[in-house]
């Protein structure tokens, strides 16, 4: 029987009154896809780090060579804290392109600054994001795209946040700043 109770002895519990032991993690100690996961709205921390991924292969597009290399040079932290193997790895795996032929391509040729169709403007760079990166529709790009930078700003120096700053067009330039 369904209704019937097996075990007398349990005492009831009111969830009113449980204490919650959790304490938040204070901003400065996430991890950077924690960091995306949370100001992002992501469901879980692939999501973030897809996410991410595809958000740098666009910004890596607006860059010369050694920007790209100085950049790199300074993401060398852990991207997260986990026993997982499919997550263990550095932010700077992240800025490098996974594919390789468009990681050799990116070495060789100029950045694609500019108007649409040759360049990426701030409408083809939110397109191109928004395309690429497989957002769930409870994320909007803007918020998503503000939580990589965010947290790939908490990772730089002065010297390369403005050197990407740079290197935006004027609307992505204004969500780098608002990170």
């Amino acid at each position: 029987m369904p209704d019937q109770t097996f075990r007398n002895n349990i005492p009831e519990i009111d969830p009113t009154e449980i204490e919650d032991t959790r304490t938040a993690i204070a901003e400065e100690y996430r991890s950077f896809l924690e960091k995306v996961l949370v100001k992002g709205g992501f469901a879980d921390l692939y999501d973030a780090r897809d996410f991410s991924e595809v958000v740098f292969r666009v910004i890596r597009d607006l860059m010369t060579t050694d920007t790209i290399d100085r950049v790199e040079a300074e993401l060398h932290t852990e991207a997260v804290s986990t026993d997982e193997k499919a997550l263990q790895f550095e932010v700077a795996d992240l800025w490098k392109d996974t594919n390789p032929i468009v990681r050799f391509l990116s070495r060789i040729r100029q950045p694609l600054t500019g108007p649409a169709p040759l360049g990426i403007d701030s409408n083809l760079f939110l397109t191109r994001v928004a395309n690429e990166g497989g957002l769930p529709g409870t994320v909007k790009v803007e918020q998503a795209i503000k939580a990589v930078f965010s947290a790939t700003k908490d990772e730089l120096s002065p010297e390369r946040i403005q050197e990407i700053a740079g290197c935006l067009p004027d609307r992505i330039r204004e969500l780098w700043e608002q990170a």
